[in-house]
C-alpha cells in the first residue's frame, strides 16, 4: 500500500481491522446483532478500538460470509464451529507440511553435496602402499585409522 499525502492508496491489509460493525454487517448481509452473537459464541474475534468499538478486517468479513453460507446451507452453529476448527487444523498442517518439505529438500541437497565431496575424494590416488596378497596359508590384518 502506497501512502500519498498521508492517505493510504490501494486496498487495506486483509488483517487490518478497519470496518465498523454497521459497515461489516452491510458488506456481509448480516444483521449487527448476528455479528455480536457470533462474537459471543467465539466464531469471530473482531479487533477493538481504544474505546472498545468493534473493528472488522477484510479477513473477518470473509469468515462472516463463510459462516453465513454454512448456516444458509443448514449447518448448525456447533457444526460451523467444528468446520472452522477443522479448517484451521488443515491450514496449520499444510503450513507444517510445507516446512517439512523445505527441510527435506535442504537435507537432500546437503546430502548430495556430501556425496559429491566423497566421490571427488574417492578419485584421488590412495596414500596406502600397494600390498601383494598374502602367501597361501597365511593371513594378514589391516588396521585402519579412524577419522
Amino acid at each position: 500500500m502506497t501512502i500519498f499525502g498521508g492517505i493510504p492508496l490501494g486496498p487495506p491489509d486483509p488483517d487490518s481491522a478497519v470496518y465498523v460493525i454497521s459497515v461489516a454487517a452491510e458488506l456481509t448481509g448480516l444483521h449487527p446483532q448476528t455479528l455480536r452473537a457470533y462474537e459471543r459464541m467465539g466464531l469471530i474475534t473482531p479487533g477493538r478500538t481504544g474505546g472498545g468499538g468493534r473493528r472488522y478486517s477484510h479477513r473477518d468479513l470473509e469468515l462472516l460470509r463463510a459462516i453465513a453460507d454454512l448456516t444458509a446451507a443448514g449447518t448448525g452453529l456447533e457444526g460451523v464451529r467444528r468446520i472452522l476448527d477443522l479448517e484451521h487444523q488443515v491450514a496449520a498442517l499444510q503450513r507444517r507440511n510445507e516446512e517439512l518439505q523445505a527441510e527435506l529438500a535442504a537435507t537432500r541437497e546437503a546430502l548430495r553435496g556430501a556425496l559429491d565431496v566423497r566421490r571427488v575424494e574417492s578419485l584421488r590416488p590412495s596414500r596406502l602402499p600397494v600390498l601383494a596378497p598374502p602367501p597361501a596359508g597365511q593371513s594378514m590384518v589391516v588396521w585402519r585409522r579412524s577419522r
